[in-house]
C-alpha cells in the first residue's frame, strides 16, 4: 500500500445523504477476484443512464470535476452492506480522500485498510466545502496528514481529527498484512522454536 503523507486534488461533490455501498459499486459488478478494475463501475447507476450513456446531470460527470481525487458527500456515507469492493472502486477511480460528516463503521475502517483517507467534518464544515466547490472552478483541497491539516487556496484551514493508530497506518503505507510482516523475524523465530518443541 502506498504511503499517504500529503495530497492535493480537485474536489468532486456527491450531494446526497445515505450513499450506500450498492450505489457506490452495484452488486452486478462484484465478479472480479482482484481489487483492481472496479473504478469503471463507481456510482454506475448515477453516472450512466439506462442506455449506458454518461448522465450529464450527475455532478461529478461535469467537465470541471475531471481528474478529481477528493470526494465530498453528506452524512452516513458508505452505509448498507459491508462489501470491501466499495473502497476498492473509489480508489481505483482515482479518489484518495473522502470527506463527509459521518460514515458507516465498516466502510470507514475499510478505507484505512485500502489507503483512502476518510475525513469526518461537521455538517457546517462540509456545507462550506460544497459552497466552495460550487463557487470556484477546479476547486482543490490539500491534505497534510503529518500535520493533520486540511487547507485550500482561499484561506481555509481545518485541523483533522483522526485516530493516531490509523494515521500511522496511512503515513507508513501499512495494511494489516504489512503490519504483521513488520514482525516477520520474530514470527519465524517462534515457528522454528515451536517446530523443535521448545515452546
Amino acid at each position: 500500500m502506498d504511503k499517504f503523507i500529503q495530497h492535493t486534488g480537485i474536489v468532486a461533490p456527491v450531494d446526497r445523504v445515505n450513499v450506500d455501498t450498492d450505489a457506490i459499486i452495484p452488486k452486478q459488478f462484484l465478479k472480479r477476484i482482484e481489487r483492481s478494475g472496479f473504478g469503471q463501475f463507481l456510482f454506475y447507476e448515477w453516472r450512466f443512464d439506462e442506455e449506458g450513456n454518461v448522465n450529464p446531470e450527475f455532478e461529478p460527470n461535469k467537465p470541471r470535476y475531471e481528474g478529481a481525487s477528493v470526494l465530498i458527500s453528506r452524512a452516513n456515507f458508505g452505509c448498507g452492506s459491508s462489501r470491501e469492493h466499495a473502497p476498492w472502486a473509489i480508489l481505483d477511480y482515482g479518489y484518495k480522500v473522502v470527506i463527509a460528516p459521518s460514515y458507516a463503521d465498516i466502510f470507514f475502517n475499510n478505507c484505512f485498510k485500502n489507503g483512502i483517507l476518510p475525513i469526518k467534518l461537521s455538517e457546517e464544515q462540509v456545507e462550506d466545502l460544497f459552497q466552495r466547490t460550487a463557487k470556484y472552478d477546479g476547486y482543490q483541497l490539500s491534505v497534510d496528514l503529518e500535520n493533520k491539516k486540511l487547507t485550500d487556496n482561499y484561506g481555509l484551514e481545518i485541523t483533522i481529527d483522526i485516530d493516531e493508530h490509523r494515521r500511522q497506518f496511512l503515513l507508513q503505507g501499512l495494511d494489516d498484512i504489512g503490519l504483521t510482516l513488520q514482525h516477520a523475524d520474530a514470527i519465524t523465530a517462534y515457528e522454528e522454536k515451536r517446530a523443535q518443541g521448545i515452546v
